[in-house]
């Protein structure tokens, strides 16, 4: 994604008017950060294959243990509702998303979610620049995420952020963990950037 200058803010409810009513060839894959529409470019192949696997691996577990729901790529997320009225409202949509049973509605909504997610993953495509994707992890922390996962398939790691600044790096031959967050969750990162193709989509079973 390419970050702009501020130039007209609009408010989160005003960018869901801009997103109902944009022309049926417009693929309606954007962000509002901090007031400023900011447009998603579409993304390869390996970042979807890796995005899908993971959304596969997390909400097996969730199911499972009756955790909260799941949200797939795109599904946009109120971060933050400025008190301003000239605000700086912020709408993130993570590749993955995550609410947790205690915070999320009895039934989803057909709008954008409110409040951050627990779990919120980035997965890096090439046209991303490492101090957006800095800046939306920031974004996240700072309203109420618990857990951020910003995930290289190019590298094979993932970088995972947790307030108020704690920094985890995990590689291809470790395993992930999900913690208080995701309880139950350990997904061997060989699984995900596909070491042993044979283990691929055969998520662990969940521990009590």
């Amino acid at each position: 994604m390419v970050l702009r200058e501020p130039r007209d803010l609009i408010s989160a409810d005003a960018f869901w008017e801009f997103i109902e009513n944009l022309p049926a060839h417009d693929s309606g894959h954007y962000e509002l950060i901090e007031g400023v529409i900011v447009p998603m470019a579409p993304t390869g192949e390996l970042h979807g294959d890796t995005t899908s696997e993971l959304d596969f691996q997390v909400r097996s577990v969730v199911k499972a243990n009756d955790l909260g729901r799941v949200t797939a790529a795109e599904t946009g997320y109120i971060v933050w509702r400025s008190p301003d009225l000239q605000g700086k409202d912020i709408i993130l949509a993570p590749d993955l998303g995550f609410i947790a049973k205690a915070r999320m509605s009895a039934k989803p909504s057909r709008g954008f979610v409110e409040g951050a997610p627990d779990l919120a993953v980035e997965v890096l495509s090439s046209s991303d620049r490492m101090a957006n994707v800095m800046k939306k992890v920031q974004l996240y922390l700072q309203h109420g995420t618990r857990l951020v996962w910003v995930v290289d398939p190019d590298a094979e790691m993932i970088i995972q952020f947790t307030p108020p600044g704690g920094i985890h790096v995990f590689g291809a031959e470790d395993t992930l963990d999900g913690g208080d967050v995701l309880p139950g969750f350990a997904l061997p990162l060989r699984i995900l950037f596909k070491r042993d193709q044979s283990e691929s989509h055969e998520p662990d079973q969940p521990t009590a």
